[in-house]
């Protein structure tokens, strides 16, 4: 009996993904009328791009901002969704051109049904001190409560959208504890309302993306249980739709050019920068001299995607039952790599200055 609970459980999952999965393209498509073409604006081509308000998105705005986007003949919108699998489901019906986000359970899933869209470029990876760390209230810290990765078995803990690269977060951050996603209870919470949620007792422990989480340690909400648990590894990619990449591919690929100027931008102490504190700053609502002080991401400058991270991803969300497929998918799948190849090709490779 014990050995088949598991695999009721992982069954359960599967289905539930598949029915959120097409409940979201219903919802979608009901709900946002016309082509999803973008809009065509004097001299520049509208695109919408699907993002969170954190740092890890940084490359986005400091190209917006400097007019790298602008140069390549684009003008971006930025828009937000609740995340996981909507994200993909926006971009294969046409609703957003690129979307900015987590290698989860939904993008496999959704590559899987063969929805219209490919991974073309990196967004970040994480090194410690990494800038979505596992924090705690200051009140259970301080009280003993909670003062250590192991006391959080049989609690609640967030991430941010369930089956996404924060879960697979929170399943390193446990490991180093002791403890595996199956000894917590693990909970959707969105970001900003991390702080508020420890305080009312909803959770006892969240992820928190920079800078907010600095911002609620300046505040005395939270403490830092965990943040030392990834190193190196790459959890969040562009996505494009089908449709973007086959209408406008000079486009693309200057979003990509775009993209990497910005990456470049951000390469050492960038962060600790007062311009792009401020950049940070008027996207995310966090003050300038809180952005500098906060865990930066490491953006990739000429590119790179691995695809061995990648592989484990799926990995682990096929262990989790997470996945609505049988047979693991080759990178050619859901990876688009032209573009990037492209984009490199115009900028050169990019070496450190000295």
């Amino acid at each position: 009996m014990t050995e088949s609970t598991p695999r009721r459980t992982a069954h359960q999952r599967c289905c539930a993904a598949r029915l959120l999965a097409v409940l979201c393209l219903a919802a979608l498509a009901a709900a946002v009328p016309g082509s999803g073409a973008a809009a065509q604006t004097p001299g520049l081509l509208r695109i919408r791009v699907v993002h969170v308000p954190v740092l890890i998105f940084a490359p986005l705005y400091v190209a917006i901002e400097r007019g790298y986007f602008a140069r390549e003949g684009l003008e971006v919108e930025l828009i937000g969704t609740p995340g996981g699998a909507s994200s993909f489901v926006v971009l294969a019906s046409g609703r957003a051109e690129a979307v900015v986000g987590g290698l989860g359970a939904a993008l496999f899933n959704a590559a899987a049904r063969g929805l219209d869209f490919k991974v073309v470029g990196p967004a970040h990876m994480e090194r410690p001190p990494v800038s979505t760390p596992l924090v705690v209230s200051r009140r259970a810290y301080e009280s003993g409560e909670i003062r250590r990765v192991a006391d959080l078995r049989g609690k609640r803990v967030s991430v941010n959208v369930l089956g996404s690269a924060t879960e697979f977060w929170l399943h390193a951050a446990l490991l180093r504890g002791g403890l595996t996603v199956n000894d917590v209870q693990m909970v959707a919470v969105n970001f900003p309302e991390v702080p508020a949620a420890l305080a009312n007792g909803a959770i006892a422990a969240g992820l928190l993306g920079e800078p907010l989480a600095t911002l609620a340690e300046d505040r005395g909400q939270i403490v830092r249980l965990s943040d030392d648990f990834i190193n190196g590894m790459q959890v969040t990619a562009l996505y494009f739709s089908g449709e973007f990449m086959r209408a406008h591919p000079r486009q693309a690929t200057g979003f990509l050019v775009a993209w990497l100027r910005a990456s470049r931008d951000l390469q050492g102490d960038a962060y600790r920068r007062d311009d792009v504190a401020r950049i940070v700053e008027k996207y995310t609502g966090v003050p300038a001299a809180v952005v500098k002080r906060a865990a930066p991401p490491v953006h990739e400058p000429n590119g790179r995607m691995n695809f061995n991270d990648f592989k484990r991803l799926q990995e682990y969300f096929k262990k989790r039952g997470a996945l609505t497929y049988e047979k693991p998918l080759e990178p050619a799948a859901y990876i688009d790599t032209r573009f990037v190849r492209e984009a490199l090709r115009i900028l050169g490779p990019y070496t450190a200055q000295r």
